[in-house]
């Protein structure tokens, strides 16, 4: 397999920010039915319209820099230390929200296709 290298804030856009996963191209680095990963720019206010329900992966969430909140249906947690993190799993209803300019890097798996969040 070829080895691929690029920059996440070039590559993201191309796919919402995600970098890898089973939506990148067969026969490359970038694609996986094991796990996608998300590269988040997020400016201050900027925040998820509706709530992700039924997802049937894991995912953990991990703050880059600024402040940034998940909403789960338990409650809030706020990422806002450099290296925070969060891990939720199968059918945790979710929404998140940036307080502030944030980065953030999802992982979520498995990478399952055709299963979409609206």
């Amino acid at each position: 397999m070829p080895v691929y290298f690029g920059n996440a804030h070039r590559d993201a856009p191309a796919e919402r920010g995600w970098l890898l996963g089973h939506f990148q191209p067969p026969g490359t680095p970038l694609h996986s039915t094991d796990v996608e990963v998300k590269w988040g720019v997020h400016p201050a206010g900027d925040r998820r319209a509706d709530w992700a329900t039924g997802d049937p992966r894991t995912a953990m969430l991990l703050l880059i820099s600024g402040t940034f909140t998940l909403e789960l249906r338990s409650g809030p947690v706020t990422l806002a230390h450099e290296g925070d993190y969060v891990v939720w799993g199968p059918g945790e209803d979710h929404t998140w929200h940036a307080a502030t300019d944030a980065v953030v890097l999802t992982v979520r798996w498995p990478s399952l296709p055709g299963w979409k969040l609206p």
